[in-house]
C-alpha cells in the first residue's frame, strides 16, 4: 500500500497531465456530506464488501476517511482482494482541510 499526504494528492488531482484516480470516501454517510473532497465517491467502510464489484480491481483508488485509520483499513483490503494500486490519504480530510482547503469544514 502507498500512502500519500494531502498536499500531494492535491498537486496529482490538479495535474492535467495525469488521469484522476477513484477518490474512494469510505467514511460514514453523514461525515461524507459535512464534507467531503471534490470528486470523492461516498462508499462507507461496512459497505465496501458487499459493493466490491463496483470497483475497477485494475484502477487506481486512494482511500479517504477523517484521520487515515479506517482508509488504511479498506486499502489493505483492497490490496488482499486483488488491487494493485492502492494508496491511503495520511491524515485523511482533516488533513486535506488543515494543509490544502483551509475553507472545508472540520469535525
Amino acid at each position: 500500500m502507498q500512502h500519500l499526504t494531502a498536499p500531494e494528492l492535491a498537486a496529482l488531482i490538479n495535474d492535467p497531465a495525469r488521469s484522476t484516480p477513484l477518490l474512494l470516501d469510505v467514511r460514514e454517510s453523514w461525515e461524507f456530506e459535512t464534507c467531503h473532497i471534490a470528486g470523492a465517491v461516498s462508499m462507507p467502510m461496512r459497505s465496501i464488501p458487499a459493493r466490491l464489484a463496483e470497483l475497477d480491481d485494475a484502477a487506481a483508488v486512494i482511500c479517504i476517511c477523517h484521520h487515515g485509520a479506517r482508509s488504511m483499513q479498506v486499502a489493505h483490503f483492497l490490496e488482499q482482494q486483488g488491487f494493485t494500486d492502492v494508496t491511503n490519504l495520511t491524515g485523511g480530510v482533516h488533513a486535506w482541510a488543515q494543509q490544502v482547503d483551509n475553507a472545508m469544514p472540520v469535525y
